[in-house]
């Protein structure tokens, strides 16, 4: 059976930040392991900077339903990439195929990482993602693969599986071609509505999770009144420079028909009009914008709205180019 024993210098040698777990040039699960691609998983447990990696010991160790290791890799709150394994792992299940990467054994075909948030409520932080861009990156140029052979769960699993939870994988596919390139690594971080301490509203504003479409367990709907009233989205923007804005609705014949997002650029508020009766479930671009430097309401769904209909906040999306 083969193994991957080059994967810590690999990922050291690419700037990321590692932690040995025991003996892992020897954990491994029985079987075949000759892998082609990375493969992306949430672990869904809530991590935070106290708490950064609360699902370590049952990646290690497994659970009562799935022997241990589960992955090759756990990435913490702070973006450590803790390794597991250097053998077959206990994390991908049956591949259904995606891109490049053929149906079958996906314990054998693939490297796993597990991102350790939750997944609901809680999406992966800037230095989880920016880390695993990193990895991927490496680790693919190891395998001489290119960036379509990084993958999320939900795209390979055969089960029905969500995870990684809040990232568009073919972003995270273009920002690992550009890391195997030279580049760096866009940042890019998503508000949802049940994102603690980033988003805002007033009690005008209800919570539904009527529709399907919905990003997360749920979003915020008002009526429409010739007041703002808004509902703001707070970012922690790195650097001054032009960001892409990109927003997330459910779509309903009842909702607004000119929904106003706010989003508060370096010279000003600027306002775009969007139709939220229709295209939704996706990430809808609103623009690309200069923004400030900080922690601030950058992003605001208001009700002041001359169309009629519901007014929605879901999600919003920001993404440096």
């Amino acid at each position: 059976m083969a193994t991957i024993p080059w994967l810590v210098d690999v990922l050291r040698a690419a700037g990321v930040q590692v932690v040995v777990e025991g003996d892992w040039l020897n954990r491994m699960r029985p079987g075949s392991f000759d892998p082609i691609g990375v493969l992306w998983h949430h672990t869904a447990s809530t991590s935070s900077a106290s708490n950064p990696h609360p699902a370590l010991g049952i990646c290690i160790n497994g659970r009562p339903d799935l022997a241990g290791p589960l992955c090759q890799a756990l990435v913490d709150y702070n973006g450590v990439f803790h390794v597991i394994s250097a053998g077959r792992c206990n994390h991908a299940g049956a591949s259904g195929g995606s891109g490049p990467i053929p149906a079958g054994d996906g314990n054998t075909l693939m490297i796993g990482w597990e991102i350790d948030y939750n997944g609901v409520n809680q999406e992966m932080t800037a230095a989880q993602y920016n880390a695993s861009i990193a990895a991927t990156a490496a680790v693919l140029t190891r395998l001489g693969r290119d960036s379509s052979y990084a993958r999320g769960h939900r795209e390979t699993s055969t089960s029905g599986k969500i995870d990684p939870s809040f990232i568009d994988l073919n972003v995270m596919r273009a920002d690992v071609a550009a890391k195997m390139a030279g580049g760096g690594t866009a940042w890019s971080s998503i508000v949802d509505n049940a994102t603690a301490g980033r988003f805002t509203a007033s009690a005008n504003w209800g919570v539904s999770s009527y529709s399907g479409q919905r990003y997360g367990a749920d979003y915020r709907y008002a009526d429409p009144v010739a007041a703002s009233d808004p509902a703001w989205y707070r970012f922690n923007v790195p650097a001054t420079g032009n960001y892409r804005v990109d927003a997330w609705w459910p779509a309903n014949s009842g909702y607004n028909s000119a929904a106003p997002y706010i989003v508060a650029t370096s010279t000003g508020n600027q306002t775009v009009i969007v139709d939220q009766r229709a295209t939704g479930g996706q990430w809808r671009v609103l623009g690309t914008f200069t923004l400030p430097a900080g922690d601030a309401n950058r992003v605001a769904v208001s009700r002041w709205s001359n169309g009629t209909g519901l007014v929605i906040a879901d999600a919003v999306r920001l993404t440096r180019v």
